[in-house]
Formats: C-alpha cells, sequence, structure tokens
C-alpha cells in the first residue's frame, strides 16, 4: 500500500526546551513506562512527509514538503532486513511492515521459503533456531550482492523487534560507514571483543558489510550455520577486522535493548544478565536512554500499541 508517514520532524528540535515527560502505558502483560521527550513545536511545524512505495522503499519526501537536515532519510540511509519465517508472515513480519519497518530507506524479508505476494526472500536453509545461523549470513550475502550501494548502513532485526528509525539516523548521523564497524547490544562472553545481541538488532557499516561480502564465506573466518547466531556472526566480524564499538548514549545509558520494554524498565532480566551485558545492566530512566533506538520481544499489539504513544499522541504546547 501507498503511503505517507509523518515524521518526527513535524516537531522541530529546540536545544533550550526539551522536556521529559512520563506516559502510564497499560499492556496486557502489565503496566509500564514509556519515557517520551517532548520537543517544542516550532512556529512552522507542518513538518515533513515521506513518501513510500508498494514495496515500503523509500522513495524522497511528498510533494511540497522539504526534510533536508542531517538526520533525515535521504542523509543517513538504512538498510533494513527481518528475519522470519514462514508461520509469522501475518502475524508478526505484516505488523512489522504497517509500523516501523515503513520508516526504513529499505526493507527486505528474509525466510526459509520465497513468499512472492508479502514478499519473502527465500533462503537456502531449513527453519529452527539451529539455522539462524545460515539465515544470517545468507541473507548479508544477497545484500552485499545486491544492495551494497543502496545504504550506507545495514541492520538485522527480528519480526519481535522494535524500532525507532528517527532515533537510529540520530545515532548514526554521528558515524563513518567508510570505518569496520557494527552497533547493538554489547554481550561480552565468548567472543573477545563482545558480540551483539540478534534479538535487539544490530547495524552494519557498508565497509562492514563490505568486509564480509568478500570473506564471509571462508568457514575458517565465518561459520556457515549452527550455533547461536549472534555469537558466531560476532566472531565473524572479529576475524574479519570489524569493530564492535560504544553503542550508549552519552550518559551511557542503552539505545538497544534485548528485552522487552518492561523488562528494561522494572529490572526484571534473567538472572545471569551481568555474565553476558558489557555494561551492567541497569532499570528505569537510569538505564534507557531517552533516545532508546530498539526493544525485543514486542508482541504485535505492543507494535501497534508504541506507534500510537510515539507518533500519534503529542501533549498540547502553548
Amino acid at each position: 500500500m501507498e503511503g505517507y508517514i509523518q515524521n518526527n520532524s513535524t516537531f522541530c528540535y529546540r536545544r533550550s526546551v526539551v522536556r521529559a515527560i512520563k506516559l502510564l502505558v497499560l499492556v496486557s502483560s502489565g503496566i509500564m513506562f514509556i519515557k517520551l521527550v517532548v520537543l517544542e513545536k516550532c512556529t512552522s511545524s507542518l513538518g515533513s512527509l515521506y513518501y513510500y512505495d508498494q514495496n515500503y522503499t523509500y522513495r524522497g519526501s511528498a510533494v511540497g514538503t522539504t526534510e533536508t537536515g542531517p538526520k533525515s532519510p535521504e542523509k543517513v540511509r538504512v538498510l533494513v532486513w527481518i528475519m522470519t519465517g514462514p508461520k509469522n508472515l501475518q502475524s508478526k513480519a505484516s505488523v512489522v511492515r504497517e509500523t516501523w519497518g515503513r520508516r526504513a530507506n529499505q526493507l527486505l524479508f528474509f525466510s526459509s521459503v520465497t513468499n512472492e505476494t508479502f514478499p519473502t526472500i527465500g533462503l537456502n536453509t531449513t527453519e529452527g533456531r539451529q539455522h539462524l545461523t545460515a539465515k544470517t549470513v545468507q541473507a548479508f550475502r544477497y545484500i552485499y550482492h545486491h544492495h551494497l550501494d543502496d545504504a550506507e548502513w545495514f541492520m538485522k532485526a527480528d519480526d519481535d523487534t522494535y524500532v525507532i528509525m528517527e532515533n537510529l539516523r540520530h545515532f548514526l548521523s554521528q558515524k563513518n560507514t567508510s570505518e569496520p564497524v557494527y552497533f547493538g547490544y554489547r554481550f561480552k562472553p565468548f567472543v573477545k571483543q563482545g558480540y551483539n545481541s540478534g534479538g535487539a538488532g544490530y547495524v552494519l557499516s557498508r565497509e562492514a558489510l563490505r568486509r564480509f561480502g568478500k570473506q564471509g564465506t571462508d568457514p575458517k573466518l565465518c561459520e556457515q550455520d549452527g550455533g547461536d547466531e549472534d555469537v558466531h556472526f560476532g566472531q565473524c566480524m572479529q576475524n574479519l577486522g570489524v569493530r564492535i564499538t560504544n553503542s550508549t548514549d552519552s550518559d551511557g545509558h542503552t539505545l538497544f535493548h534485548p528485552f522487552h520494554p518492561e523488562t528494561h524498565f522494572f529490572g526484571t532480566y534473567p538472572r545471569r544478565i551481568n555474565f553476558y551485558a558489557f555494561r551492567k545492566a541497569r532499570k528505569g530512566f537510569e538505564g534507557i536512554s531517552k533516545h532508546a533506538i530498539s526493544f525485543h520481544y514486542v508482541s504485535p499489539t505492543l507494535m501497534r500499541l508504541l506507534e500510537l504513544y510515539l507518533y500519534h499522541i503529542r501533549p498540547y504546547a502553548n
């Protein structure tokens, strides 16, 4: 479906007027708080609308609008690919497509089976957790061969990951895609430099993808299947000289999140979280960045609610 997506640029930034509010959100599993940043509305606040075609590929600003800032989709191009499967297309992947996925410059879905209607790109794999590594390396290989020049940054996410694309672009606008780097929620065991959580989503620079495309088929450098996808891919990145670098904000608060928003806010982490986490896991406003980028284990219902809270509801400002 063709459509226009209203971006956060409807509200202009004024550094001197930034107020944080807490929005009490009732969800089926309990009560959670979401910290929102309220930005004073500028006098010329018509904002800009972004235009997407039926394949959910960004095609520029709509007629009669302008968006030329350094963090706009034209300036920070991000290709997002979603790991999914045939059973999840209508229940999960379709909701990603109709919510946050529309804000990617290009959105691709990879499955074990090609579905020309949805559409998905079929890979030479079978379903199951033991084959997530094969899905990941084959998907990035496909993107290297077909889309290397279509974006500066390349993000992998699951079909239950929610991403705030505006915050991702803000973060990436300060990074150099010519450097061999990748970003995400950093875990510390098993790989010397650590590795990024698969569920939180991770982002490769173009140089990182280029190195993977050139050498990623070598099983001595990159596992081709089996094991834990994020661990194996992290080892692959290290072997290719791709650095895992800081992915927190200036206050040390987390941007990428491998668990449900409630888990991070209330601190109800798995028992061994600090064995894995590169930085000690914190909770509440002291843990989650006000410019948070991603959360994992987000149900289709919560995805739609997040769209409501983040992109529809606005506090009245005089």
